[in-house]
């Protein structure tokens, strides 16, 4: 079953797209409708990667916790119809500002839905998609809002994973067979110890009908909180032992 566009007898013509498993972007793309104005946005070189890799132009693509709809402007961008699911409505209005900013060179459908992803009735009118996008909050690191149903508002890792879990089932239920779910995500230190959500996360995808076929390790520049202040987070390693985080995952899941 072809998932892509990539025509093989011209497989030296496709430079842009990454094959090694660790990427490297010395910059985010702010091109376009993109901005870092939101705390937590992922950068766009990775959906865009996925969609590449493992969609083709004209179909569609889920992203379950939608932001400020960094997926949806890339779909526009490659030709991807896209829906994303966002649990703020402050936010998701802005996200439908920036989408409708893009241009729609190939007149694609993108659409973002106020919803909790945890929930069924989210997804009752939705179709199927041919790729799953997750950017899940990093459990509590950082507090997106006082919405109940928000998972970086859980009390404790146990219910972190139980939420995630409830999303990634009904994700499923909607992504065609053979097709993929990538989770792009970080891990976390609590009083001094490392919480490996990356690879609870993996193993809680995995627990539920999906095989791995690829992790890749990315860079993190500085974020916002530390953003000019390496040499204090340098000096409190040193100190206290640890390392400062400049990696996250994107995990590539292949629905069984």
């Amino acid at each position: 079953m072809k998932i892509n566009d990539i025509d093989m007898n011209n497989w030296k013509d496709y430079d842009e797209i990454i094959t090694d498993s660790l990427w490297i972007f010395p910059a985010r793309d702010n091109s376009g409708a993109h901005t870092p104005e939101y705390h937590g946005n992922f950068v766009p070189q990775i959906p865009r990667q996925a969609m590449l890799r493992y969609t083709k132009k004209g179909e569609w693509v889920l992203d379950t916790f939608a932001g400020l709809g960094t997926t949806l402007i890339e779909a526009k961008r490659l030709g991807r119809n896209a829906v994303g699911i966002e649990i703020n409505p402050e936010t998701a209005k802005r996200a439908k500002e920036l989408i409708d900013a893009e241009e729609n060179p190939h007149n694609v459908k993108t659409e973002i839905i106020v919803g909790d992803s945890r929930m069924e009735e989210t997804y009752r009118n939705l179709g199927n998609f041919q790729l799953v996008i997750m950017h899940p909050p990093y459990w509590d690191i950082i507090k997106f809002s006082d919405i109940p149903g928000d998972i970086s508002n859980t009390e404790s890792l146990e219910a972190f994973l139980e939420n995630f879990e409830k999303i990634v089932k009904l994700a499923k239920k909607h992504l065609d067979d053979e097709r993929y779910l990538v989770l792009v995500i970080g891990d976390k230190y609590s009083k001094g110890t490392w919480i490996p959500l990356g690879f609870y996360t993996m193993d809680m995808i995995m627990k539920n009908g999906f095989s791995l076929k690829s992790i890749v390790v990315k860079n993190i520049e500085e974020n916002r909180g530390k953003r000019g202040k390496y040499s204090l987070w340098r000096y409190r390693a040193l100190k206290d032992g640890y390392y400062i985080f400049k990696h996250e995952y994107v995990m590539f899941f292949r629905k069984l």
